[in-house]
């Protein structure tokens, strides 16, 4: 296997900010924000997105609190009024999560025209700060989950599914410090990091592939980088779709037929630059091609 240049690692491009993956210091506010502070702290995202420029977080309004991180994440999705095309999930990975420190998976929305077909050239304004390229299983849902009382099970999540796709999961932050985000959960509060989606062919058959074992290779501008397999994903994507279905629940939101839900990175994070193109090689599901413009 050739050695990848000095400007490339196995995350990809070195362009994550200052702080080295897993160095981030935590915050020492572990506080609940307040009703106010949660409407700044989206505010702060909003504006940012809309406008599509950095926006480092004040230190009052750092916390650990994670009950916050998700009225900031819901609030932020209130205030962009956009249509929701599914749900992502960051951090299914428990290495993941130890190493960022998070107390668990971190949702996402995937908005409606952020989904793009395998080769599509991905236009510079989806992003402010980051590409970061995620390979991930994806179930489109052929029924309903609507908000109920009691839990859903893994058999009503696979009975659910309609098809499957092998997908390249963009993420960016308005913070400008990728990992060192991780010291106030920033880019969980930044709806879980999400930006894009970009998928392969749809897998009608998907129940015949053992999905843990599944496994794929990714690529920057033709330097293989690494692997990953199925089982990164809560040990099994279909385990992790029943975790964000359920996570939709708890916190009054319907889940409908049509939706795509993506289950979480296999391989962790590649980031990438304008001009490049990242190409995850699922095997017998064929490739899926993200090209930056």
């Amino acid at each position: 296997m050739s050695e990848l240049p000095g400007w490339l690692s196995t995350r990809g491009r070195l362009i994550y900010g200052p702080t080295p993956p897993g160095e981030a210091v935590p915050c020492p506010r572990t506080s609940p924000l307040s009703d106010r502070e949660v409407s700044e702290v989206a505010s702060l995202i909003y504006g940012g997105r809309r406008d599509r420029h950095a926006v480092p977080l004040p230190d009052e309004l750092r916390t650990r609190d994670w009950p916050s991180v998700i009225k900031v994440l819901l609030a932020l999705d209130e205030l962009t009024g956009r249509a929701p095309a599914g749900w992502k999930i960051g951090a299914a990975s428990a290495e993941i999560r130890q190493a960022e420190g998070l107390p668990g998976p971190s949702p996402g929305v995937i908005y409606a025209g952020t989904v793009f077909p395998s080769g599509a050239e991905l236009p510079p304004e989806l992003f402010i700060n980051y590409r970061n390229c995620e390979c991930e299983f994806a179930f489109e849902l052929s029924a309903d989950f609507p908000v109920r009382d009691h839990p859903y099970t893994e058999s009503e999540a696979r009975a659910g599914i309609g098809a499957m796709f092998p997908v390249l999961e963009l993420g960016d932050s308005v913070f400008p410090d990728w990992y060192g985000a991780s010291a106030y959960f920033g880019t969980c509060l930044d709806n879980g990091g999400g930006a894009a989606l970009v998928t392969g062919a749809q897998v009608d058959d998907w129940e015949s592939l053992d999905l843990p074992d599944a496994g794929m290779d990714v690529s920057l501008n033709g330097y293989y980088l690494k692997s990953g397999k199925g089982s990164a994903a809560m040990g099994h994507p279909v385990t992790s779709l029943t975790w964000m279905l359920n996570w939709a629940r708890e916190q009054g939101r319907d889940v409908t037929a049509g939706q795509v839900i993506s289950t979480g990175t296999c391989t962790g994070h590649v980031f990438a630059a304008r001009g490049d193109t990242v190409i995850a090689d699922f095997g017998d599901l064929g490739t899926v091609e993200a090209r930056f413009g």
